[in-house]
């Protein structure tokens, strides 16, 4: 169990990270996956279907934590966020002001690197959905960051 959490770790972090926007709520939601993870003690047919497992579990676990009645009392905290420079926290805030559906989106496509069937499928969602997503993310980003609409 200690290998697999260290294998999968960063990945299930950096995930809740960009979802949640929140590095306590994170953290916490990085705990329920890994005893989920030891609840249903699955068996995986390859590494690639264990990371998408968990990536199936950590969105879902996000999105239940964000419909929380009780979330809608919190307030983030946006210097919790590691960036190298201005410019990359710059960029993190951008992303953390999206919607939970579009900044998962967002995440999974480029920092995760899964295309649009993939996301579709940890999310449950329509492929077009996840593209429209990704489509309305990008409009809100070139919003936020001054480009042109």
């Amino acid at each position: 169990m200690e290998e697999f959490v260290r294998r999968h770790e960063n990945k299930v972090y950096r995930n809740a990270v960009a979802i949640m926007c929140n590095k306590a709520d994170a953290e916490d939601i990085m705990q329920d996956v890994f005893l989920k993870y030891m609840e249903k003690a699955p068996f995986f047919q390859s590494v690639e279907h264990e990371a998408a497992w968990l990536t199936r579990v950590t969105v879902n676990h996000c999105r239940s934590r964000l419909r929380s009645p009780w979330r809608k009392k919190t307030e983030p905290l946006l210097d919790i966020y590691p960036a190298q420079d201005n410019e990359q926290q710059s960029m993190i805030e951008t992303i953390s002001a999206l919607p939970p559906k579009y900044r998962a989106a967002i995440c999974l496509f480029y920092y995760e690197g899964y295309s649009t069937k993939e996301i579709a499928d940890i999310t449950k969602q329509k492929e077009s959905t996840v593209r429209s997503h990704l489509t309305r993310a990008r409009n809100m980003l070139k919003v936020f960051l001054g480009g042109e609409s």
